[in-house]
């Protein structure tokens, strides 16, 4: 999409300096996600190497583990979801992050199921529903319950790994639960719950995002333009290489149609279309009010904290 018809001189002979220099480390922590694999997808195919960069790409299976070595200082860059971003804010003004760069956009992949005998979401006023405080359940939640004039003070709120939710609907423990792939999969198709809700209601509001460090996003600017780019080049691969969905899905250990499945719930946006997004009192930014104001409510964050900063100056170098 962003490909050039030739170089101009200036480019080529900043390509041929970039060769002659190492590349420029870059790690990157990944937890099972089809939205995060298209940085693992670059390495594979060395668009990483083409831009001057050497993207480390390292598993995680709990994205808590991720968020926690953020806050201390572990990785300079994350991966996460718009909560998460918040949440280290709250405990780590200091370390509060540059958003810049909208990941995946749920559309569909966040979900607010319920018993089949409970039916909607007005009938779960008085009901247990599970949430997740450390994911996007809580505000999913709250916008379900506010499209028909209710607020998470009309339900029992009830802390559940997420793995446990189908268990606990199939059993009755609970009555509802915010969730997502691939924990919403087995209780929805056995039919033991249905889906009262989903992110497709509300586009633009549930959104996962590349975070930096803000003493990296400082010193690292060149370095961040340049990994936006590849992020962009990655998804215009995976467009055309039959391959590049075998590749993603075989690192979160899953088959290509789930991955594809699960990929159907989310909109990824090319940078031309995030840029808008991205500007002061665009949608990321009335988001991450919106996250931090659910947060609030629910107790988890008291006083007043910095919320992210969003960021088009990456992205502008990337488009350039």
């Amino acid at each position: 999409m962003f490909q050039r018809r030739a170089l101009a001189a200036p480019a080529a002979f900043a390509l041929v300096v970039m060769g002659c220099q190492k590349p420029e480390l870059v790690t990157i922590p990944i937890a099972s996600w089809p939205g995060f694999e298209y940085f693992h997808l670059a390495h594979v195919k060395q668009l990483d190497q083409k831009a001057g960069l050497e993207l480390n790409t390292l598993g995680f299976p709990d994205p808590q583990d991720i968020v926690k070595a953020f806050e201390e200082g572990r990785f300079p860059i994350a991966q996460l979801t718009t909560v998460e971003a918040v949440d280290i804010c709250s405990r780590q003004p200091k370390r509060c992050p540059v958003v810049v760069l909208i990941l995946d956009e749920s559309n569909g992949a966040d979900k607010v199921a319920v018993r089949r005998s409970v039916g909607t979401i007005p009938a779960l006023r008085g009901k247990r529903v599970a949430v997740t405080p450390s994911t996007l359940g809580p505000f999913v939640l709250s916008r379900a319950l506010a499209r028909h004039g209710m607020s998470l003070a009309d339900v029992r709120i009830v802390a559940v790994p997420l793995a446990d939710m189908g268990r606990r609907l199939v059993n009755g423990q609970i009555d509802g639960a915010a969730f997502f792939p691939p924990f919403s999969d087995a209780v929805l198709a056995s039919g033991e719950a249905v889906t009262a809700f989903s992110s497709a209601e509300i586009p633009g509001e549930i959104f996962d995002v590349l975070v930096v460090d803000p003493q990296y996003y400082r010193t690292n600017l060149h370095v961040l333009g340049r990994l936006v780019r590849v992020w962009q080049q990655a998804h215009d691969l995976a467009a055309r290489d039959p391959e590049a969905k075998d590749i993603m899905a075989s690192r979160d250990n899953v088959s290509v149609e789930m991955f594809r499945q699960t990929e159907k719930g989310l909109l990824y946006r090319s940078l031309l279309e995030q840029r808008p997004m991205l500007l002061p009192g665009g949608k990321l930014e009335r988001n991450l009010a919106g996250v931090l104001a659910v947060q609030k409510q629910l107790g988890l964050i008291r006083g007043r904290v910095p919320l992210p900063r969003v960021s088009t100056e990456p992205l502008d170098l990337a488009l350039k």
